[in-house]
């Protein structure tokens, strides 16, 4: 067959994020042992989930939790105002995860009441009018659910690295500092890894992915809160554009206090 034929005036093909970011820094198989390790620990904790946005970090610990069998189960927070493609993504996930008795997948949504009385009194663009209003509506569409995802659980996982922000730069692979007294650990498997390191990992494993990240789009959250980064721009650059960069946390992983790792 033939290739298609292209005009001068075509705009270019895009590459895709693998093309873009597959790159494994030289620790990668040390970083992914580590990881592993790291898993096994969760699992043995006892009651314990992983916290998904379905973003390629959590798609890569979603596939090594399958890899390796463990009893560790799945949630997502559909919060009613998900991007097409990651509502796509979930439902790809939900028919994997099917095949994985061992780690079934949840999906919290936010009180249906709530969420309508919120929009109701403030509008559906409240986001934007102040960080206050912001906040609130992550508490009714992100915070709220998490709790009941959360409930019973001895711990939970996350896809955090340092790499994503000068908040997170300290991000330890276990962390007890629970701002909000939830008393449970977080374990944060992929801490040390490169941005590289994931998508080699993807790369490499065909690990599906959400294709918002061919778009430029490193982190995936709302679709009004969320845009594509420009060259140069900080990992979360996209989230939550308009506000400081000292507010750029939605309430799910605000640390006070320094962790311990272990």
């Amino acid at each position: 067959m033939n290739a298609p034929v292209r005009f001068p005036s075509d705009p270019a093909p895009r590459a895709s994020a693998i093309e873009l970011h597959a790159r494994p820094s030289p620790e990668f198989e040390a970083r992914l042992r580590e990881t592993v390790v790291t898993l096994l620990k969760a699992a043995a904790t006892g009651p314990v989930s992983q916290a998904s946005s379905l973003g390629a970090e959590d798609m890569v610990i979603t596939h090594l939790i399958n890899a390796h069998q463990l009893p560790i189960g799945i949630f997502v927070l559909d919060t009613g105002l998900l991007h097409a493609e990651t509502l796509a993504l979930l439902e790809q996930l939900k028919a994997q995860q099917a095949a994985h008795p061992y780690a079934p997948l949840t999906v919290y949504q936010p009180v249906p009441e709530a969420a309508a009385e919120f929009v109701a009194r403030e509008g559906a663009d409240a986001m934007y009018k102040s960080i206050a209003l912001r906040k609130a509506c992550c508490a009714i569409r992100k915070l709220e659910p998490l709790n009941r995802a959360l409930a019973g659980k001895k711990a939970w996982i996350t896809g955090l690295r340092r790499e994503q922000s000068g908040a997170r730069a300290d991000v330890p692979l276990v962390d007890r500092s629970e701002q909000d007294n939830r008393g449970l650990l977080k374990y944060n498997p992929l801490a040390g890894w490169s941005w590289g390191d994931v998508w080699h990992y993807i790369a490499t494993r065909a690990v599906p992915y959400n294709p918002l990240h061919d778009q430029f789009y490193p982190s995936i959250g709302c679709a009004p809160c969320t845009r594509a980064i420009a060259l140069g721009e900080d990992f979360r650059a996209g989230r939550w554009w308009w506000e400081d960069e000292t507010a750029k946390e939605c309430g799910l992983h605000v640390r006070q206090n320094p962790g311990v790792a272990a």
